[in-house]
């Protein structure tokens, strides 16, 4: 058994534990039901942090840590990225309990292209026609969800904002995974901890009042968003990026499934034809990948010298691979 066919196979199942875990998240928070979104997302990040700096300590990384306080920069984009996967988190846990799940797991479908969308306007990026199909096409599921409706689907395109926006901001700081969540939650954690102690003087929080069970999974918060990320950094250095771009989509696939059979959410025709149209686009953009991978790898070939010993293609990066940070829901 090959070394590397031994990495493949354990980063394909840290990759469905990953986005298996993200896409049944809306059971957890579902759990937590009796108490409110604000205290659930308190809580949430009060037990991040410390989960953060245990991780941090097992694998004995502080390095990064001093020199990032010194400079000014780098820590007001973390405070950004703070800010919005808190507005991120916040939404998702708002619309579980507000029986939501399915817009919820719109946004997270929408994400790849909203991203793209992004890298145009904001990096000034060249997109291929099959790109700008896509991005015509979920532009084009969006108005017509926003017509039948009679309303903008605010949840999705707040979640798809908020996560694309922190991916690229995120992508300017320099820190992997666990630095990033580990920063993220330094910047979380007092104001978090203020509405938490305020909430429990006011006799207002559930943390001591619900019972052992509930007080657990406030407490296991911090784990069940930790643990997602660790397996994800498991994953992306065992497996080529185009086959992670591939999986990002089980995480909004587990959550469209729980949102129509376990949550019994209504799936009217139009909704339908909005999701039907999302996934055309994604369709594209998945089918223009591979594509260009194939074509990229063609073109290595060629150019491989026939007396060097060949060596396996960079992967090429999934649709949103770069951009997008996975510590979002």
């Amino acid at each position: 058994m090959s070394t590397g066919g031994t990495a493949s196979r354990s980063g394909i199942v840290f990759g469905l534990g990953a986005f298996g875990l993200w896409g049944l998240l809306p059971l957890y928070w579902a759990l937590l039901d009796t108490t409110d979104t604000g205290e659930i997302l308190a809580h949430r990040v009060v037990w991040s942090l410390p989960t953060a700096l245990v991780l941090v300590a097992l694998v004995r990384d502080w390095g990064w840590i001093r020199p990032l306080l010194r400079q000014p920069r780098r820590l007001a984009l973390i405070a950004a990225s703070a800010a919005l996967i808190t507005v991120n988190w916040y939404v998702f846990i708002w619309a579980v309990a507000s029986d939501h799940v399915l817009e919820a797991s719109l946004g997270y479908f929408i994400n790849p292209l909203l991203t793209i969308a992004l890298g145009v306007v904001l990096l000034r990026e060249r997109l291929r026609r099959a790109q700008w199909a896509a991005v015509a096409v979920g532009g084009l599921a969006v108005v017509v969800m926003s017509v039948a409706y009679g309303q903008v689907p605010w949840i999705s395109l707040t979640l798809s904002v908020s996560f694309g926006v922190y991916g690229l901001v995120k992508k300017t700081t320099g820190l992997d995974g666990l630095q990033g969540f580990t920063a993220d939650s330094a910047f979380q954690f007092l104001p978090a901890l203020v509405f938490v102690v305020v909430l429990g003087a006011r006799g207002d929080g559930t943390f001591t009042t619900e019972g052992a069970g509930h007080t657990a999974l406030l407490v296991g918060s911090g784990l069940a968003t930790a643990l997602p990320l660790i397996f994800f950094g498991a994953a992306a250095v065992r497996l080529p990026l185009s086959m992670i771009g591939m999986m990002q989509y089980i995480a909004p696939t587990a959550m469209f499934l729980l949102g129509l059979l376990a949550f019994d959410e209504e799936m009217p025709p139009e909704r339908w034809i909005g999701f039907l149209l999302v996934w055309t686009a994604l369709t594209i953009l998945t089918w223009d990948a591979l594509r260009t991978a194939r074509a990229n790898r063609r073109t290595v070939a060629v150019h491989t010298p026939a007396t060097t010993t060949a060596t396996a293609p960079a992967p090429v990066p999934a649709p949103d691979e770069g951009r997008a940070h996975p510590t979002g829901r």
